[in-house]
């Protein structure tokens, strides 16, 4: 798992930790283009990376392509995690100001489940597989509910997925300092 806060590198060394491992990489996009300032973001990202890179779009069910991406690839980098609950908590259509705890309980269960689907079908491969997320919670606690509600729920995704990685790198201003591993 590689984290750190926005426009920190963690990408960038994603990228380099995937191309020192294997020529045969997969990449996992998990954002979605919904207006210009993404869809420029989105085109960077693909400039950034060898063009020999398979480029899966995927946020919901990844879990259900692994297998496929097992068959030809070696190395994967999912890119974001962060963005991909934000998609799945956007997949439900609540009024985040007057989401009951309950509700919001069962949003972040399904994305658990979601998460550990994944990782159990990684765990029955050999793929290196590098997981790249945004460090949410050294910064002020948001003002607005839904943004209190996001970072509770990609902190605790971000602390599951670090639990069971073999390595952990923390980037800062383009610096990767391992933390665990």
């Amino acid at each position: 798992m590689v984290t750190g806060g926005a426009r920190s590198g963690k990408s960038s060394f994603s990228e380099e930790l995937c191309k020192g491992k294997s020529e045969k990489v997969a990449y996992i996009a998990t954002s979605i283009a919904f207006d210009d300032g993404m869809k420029d973001r989105i085109k960077k990202h693909k400039k950034s990376r060898p063009q020999h890179w398979e480029t899966y779009e995927a946020y919901k069910d990844i879990y259900n392509i692994i297998d496929d991406i097992k068959e030809k690839h070696d190395t994967v980098l999912l890119d974001c995690v962060t963005l991909l609950v934000n998609n799945l908590m956007f997949n439900f259509d609540v009024d985040w100001d007057k989401i009951s705890r309950e509700e919001i309980d069962s949003i972040e269960y399904y994305i658990n489940e979601q998460i550990t689907k994944l990782i159990d079908s990684i765990r029955n491969t050999d793929l290196y597989f590098v997981f790249v997320t945004n460090e949410l919670g050294m910064g002020i606690v948001p003002e607005n509910r839904l943004s209190r509600i996001y970072r509770d729920i990609a902190g605790r995704v971000n602390q599951k997925i670090a639990t069971l990685s073999d390595e952990v790198y923390l980037v800062v201003s383009s610096i990767p300092v391992k933390i665990k591993g």
